[in-house]
């Protein structure tokens, strides 16, 4: 039986709640000050004629600004010649959760994914996940527009000059995924083995062991399971293989 929060009563349960708010609010200004921070942060000039690929051909980087001074580029890991299920879940939890920039937008900031991948198996992707989002391929293309992946960077533009600000990786990207910050909240969080948790609470899994599901839902990164949002697709029809085969680039 799992075990659940004790039972209190509303004011016992409003003394605990406003406890943690004291921790909570000195948190979101500890949060606050390293945002500050990250906007003092110097700038380095990238090359913004470097070409990348995506659905209308070669175009140059500085293009992916849409005309606006500010762009957040995620970088999709990528399997070559592996399926649509078979490329990075974690990855696929980013792209998922960062389908429309329209608040972005509105702040007259832009947003891109770019990836390793050769073009013409990534537009099949996109076209597969039903991503409306801009995609590009920025195959042989060097740091810090191409290169190593798994990163939010941000660019800023002043004319037809092209500035990186900023980049993270890690549990850094957890940022551009609204269902960790939610999952937090709960009382069993976010179920993995490494999360701090009461006596008796169900036992975390493997990190991420829930990003993948099976044809009934049931979280399980075995032969027949998928990222998970891939089962909401139209297209998800069985298949033999839905692991992954070829190799990361």
């Amino acid at each position: 039986m799992k075990s659940r929060p004790p039972v209190v009563d509303m004011d016992t349960w409003q003394a605990k709640r406003d406890e943690l708010l004291v921790r909570e609010k000195a948190h979101t200004h500890e949060g606050d000050a390293i945002a500050a921070a990250r906007r003092r942060l110097p700038m380095v000039e990238v090359d913004g004629t470097v070409e990348v690929v995506g659905k209308d051909g070669p175009v140059p980087f500085l293009d992916l600004f849409q005309g606006r001074d500010e762009l957040i580029v995620y970088k999709h890991m990528w399997y070559d010649g592996a399926p649509p299920q078979g490329q990075c879940e974690g990855c696929t939890t980013v792209a998922w959760h960062a389908k429309d920039a329209v608040y972005l937008n509105a702040r007259g900031v832009s947003f891109a994914i770019v990836t390793t991948g050769a073009w013409d198996e990534v537009a099949d992707f996109v076209a597969f996940m039903g991503y409306t989002q801009p995609w590009y391929s920025v195959r042989d293309v060097p740091e810090p527009v191409g290169g190593e992946m798994g990163y939010l960077s941000c660019f800023l533009r002043e004319g037809d000059r092209v500035f990186l600000t900023y980049s993270t990786t890690g549990r850094g990207i957890e940022a551009a995924n609204g269902s960790f910050g939610l999952l937090d909240m709960t009382p069993y969080g976010r179920g993995e083995a490494w999360e701090d948790r009461p006596e008796g609470r169900p036992e975390g899994g493997e990190p991420c062991w829930y990003w993948r599901s099976d044809a009934g839902g049931n979280a399980t990164w075995g032969p027949t399971s998928r990222p998970v949002p891939q089962w909401t697709r139209p297209q998800a029809t069985p298949v033999e293989t839905l692991g992954r085969r070829g190799s990361y680039h």
